[in-house]
């Protein structure tokens, strides 16, 4: 495979690699894994909040619990200065990421859209805490909001499936009905329309980020209807749209699906996963978490999409994407960088 591939892999953020200390104190939460190395070891304490995905749910939740292992470990910081609480709803956002806060954790991650309220009224009643959000924007100073740009990163998956479907029929599969999801559908909406007039997008909405079997239905529902290729983003949910790829390629059925957040390739096989539209959701938390060690924190917003390489597609993707297609998934990618290509993010528009 010629060079066109290094050009498509998503980069690892720029992250420098001093290492620093800062005051700790004992151990709260679940407990992280993996040794710490030799040397002394700084005692920040870093908490995560995940949301009802799980840290299992192969997608955010567990990229950004990869993200703070990887710190643990490249950090030398004790292995149980790396934890998290799980939340299996609503009811769990506030009192987990105030388990956290109350005893003087460094940082607390709130992981995922539907905690930005949560986030902020824990950071407005206590202002001396510091906090971060991965895919909501919370205005508070003592709180550093991380965005992607998962229009820009989906319109290429979006060139992907225009140009490889048989049938000119593609499903998308989202989990709930809000604005970070929406921008998944707009931007690969409007890849596969750029790459392939012809072709028609049918999406649906499950209405949930931890329901196998429901992604599994919607699966069943676009795959009978004539769609051969499934792009989700519905967490957890979306492991049931592989199930149901992988019943009808044992059945003889050229059906793909195209992962989300991670390389799910590496989880649910390359027989099935066309390629994966990444987030870099570990590479932004291990950087902010490590600025707070470095006593760096800031605050604020920071969004990230293809011209910062937090968004893209694997390299895996050469398993099964021919170099014709790379080839034209990163022309659209240098006119979206270059902004001769602005992709919505809304499906309306």
């Amino acid at each position: 495979m010629k060079k066109v591939l290094s050009v498509l892999s998503v980069a690892t953020l720029s992250l420098s690699l001093l290492l620093a200390g800062c005051g700790g104190a004992t151990n709260q939460g679940q407990q992280g894994q993996g040794g710490a190395a030799g040397g002394q070891a700084p005692t920040a304490r870093i908490g995560m909040v995940t949301d009802v995905g799980g840290v299992n749910d192969n997608s955010f939740n567990q990229s950004a619990w990869e993200g703070l292992q990887k710190l643990q470990q490249d950090m030398n910081l004790p292995k149980e200065n790396v934890n998290y609480l799980q939340s299996t709803g609503d009811a769990d956002y506030i009192p987990n990421l105030t388990q956290f806060v109350k005893d003087k954790w460094d940082l607390t991650w709130g992981i995922g859209f539907l905690m930005g309220d949560h986030v902020k009224k824990v950071a407005q009643e206590n202002p001396d805490a510091k906090l971060a959000i991965i895919d909501a924007v919370v205005e508070a100073p003592n709180v550093e909001s991380v965005v992607f740009k998962e229009h820009e990163g989906s319109f290429l998956v979006g060139v992907v499936a225009a140009k490889m479907t048989k049938t000119n029929k593609i499903g998308f599969v989202g989990g709930m009905d809000i604005p970070v999801i929406k921008r998944f559908e707009a931007g690969f909406i409007a890849g596969v329309k750029a790459a392939n007039p012809n072709a028609q997008v049918i999406p649906i909405y499950t209405g949930a980020f931890d329901k196998p079997d429901l992604g599994k239905s919607a699966a069943s529902q676009l795959f009978g209807q004539g769609a051969d290729i499934v792009f989700h983003a519905s967490g957890s949910t979306g492991d049931g749209v592989f199930n149901e790829a992988k019943d009808r390629k044992s059945k003889g059925e050229n059906v793909w699906v195209i992962g989300v957040d991670k390389d799910q390739s590496i989880t649910f096989g390359d027989d099935v996963t066309l390629t994966s539209m990444m987030k870099r959701v570990d590479e932004a938390v291990y950087r902010v978490s490590k600025d707070v060690i470095e006593g760096k924190f800031k605050g604020g917003v920071v969004a990230l999409g293809l011209a910062e390489n937090g968004v893209g597609l694997p390299e895996t993707s050469k398993k099964n994407v021919p170099e014709d297609v790379l080839k034209a998934v990163e022309e659209y990618k240098q006119k979206i960088i270059s902004g001769e290509i602005k992709v919505p993010e809304t499906p309306e528009k």
